[in-house]
């Protein structure tokens, strides 16, 4: 994700970073040549004149930024869902913290010195796992060196080769719960109450994995770029005779303007993986492991990220 202040005139015309100008560059300056080369011939291919009016463009070209406008709606819309359900994770686990230290009954204080044999300390880290084996799940990533020291060794090999590590945590939480609930160390009434929060967790962690496995249909997406490349394209004989030498600059321009709209649904229409314009879990999830530490009186508590050249992962 860019994290960076608004940059202002020439600045924010030059800048690249975040911006899909490297990705569609191959394609824009192609198009550019052609154009160019429709220019220098005055459209004739050979001893044919390719005669285009401008009509047909206006006909097609309304319609597709109208259709490119809604299929990039549909990809922020999956884009500020992902991180309405991270924002409900993170709220989720501190109520966790909050109400494993608040009603579960214990003599002493939750503290991190008493390490993963106390019930609550081990839900809090499990949550500070959980969040860490869902990104993971989402990125097709290998596991994040942080579960380790979170879980108990019997738990981590439970967790080798399992095709969903976020369900099987939520496993080990119903089971710390009930652990709890047979010692009497909570009230059932006030157990529910964890329950819910439990159940929350999952059902953010489940609407997560629902936008990763159920992309934009692929022929819509293919339907419009095919359009707006064989558009762009085909644009430099409709121009040539009315605006001659400036064909090359205006074709550029809508070029740019289709090409980018392209790409841009692309990349947000996946919002967990790990490009520019991609959710920032990585800091996320450093971010909710910061805040469950410190409720737990821990002295050695690890640092925010920090954006890289404006990058935050």
């Amino acid at each position: 994700m860019i994290v960076r202040d608004r940059p202002s005139g020439l600045r924010l015309f030059l800048s690249l970073r975040g911006s899909v100008l490297p990705r569609i560059l191959p394609s824009l300056i192609l198009n550019t040549v052609i154009a160019t080369l429709v220019t220098l011939t005055h459209g004739d291919l050979f001893d044919l004149k390719i005669t285009l009016t401008t009509i047909p463009f206006s006909m097609i070209g309304l319609p597709l930024a109208i259709f490119l406008g809604f299929r990039n709606n549909a990809a922020y819309d999956r884009y500020w869902e992902a991180r309405k359900l991270w924002g409900e994770l993170v709220l989720r686990s501190r109520n966790l913290a909050r109400q494993c230290q608040s009603l579960i009954k214990d003599a002493n204080p939750a503290n991190a010195g008493q390490g993963l044999d106390d019930v609550r300390v081990r839900m809090i880290y499990r949550a500070i796992a959980f969040s860490y084996a869902l990104k993971d799940l989402l990125r097709n990533a290998s596991p994040s060196p942080e579960i380790a020291v979170l879980l108990r060794e019997s738990e981590r090999k439970r967790l080798t080769g399992s095709s969903n590590a976020p369900h099987l945590m939520m496993l080990d939480m119903g089971q710390d719960l009930r652990i709890c609930l047979d010692e009497g160390r909570i009230d059932p009434c006030l157990a529910t109450t964890i329950d819910n929060t439990l159940s929350a967790m999952g059902g953010a962690a489940a609407a997560c994995e629902r936008i990763k496995s159920t992309p934009i249909p692929f022929s819509y997406t293919l339907l419009l770029h095919r359009t707006a490349y064989l558009y762009c394209f085909l644009l430099p004989f409709g121009l040539v005779d009315t605006i001659g030498f400036m064909t090359p600059f205006v074709v550029a321009i809508v070029a740019y303007t289709f090409f980018g709209l392209d790409a841009l649904g692309d990349e947000i229409e996946e919002p967990f993986g790990s490009e520019a314009n991609d959710l920032a879990l990585d800091a996320i999830c450093k971010s909710l492991e910061i805040n469950l530490r410190e409720s737990l009186a821990e002295q050695n508590v690890p640092a925010q990220l920090a954006p890289v050249n404006y990058c935050l992962t």
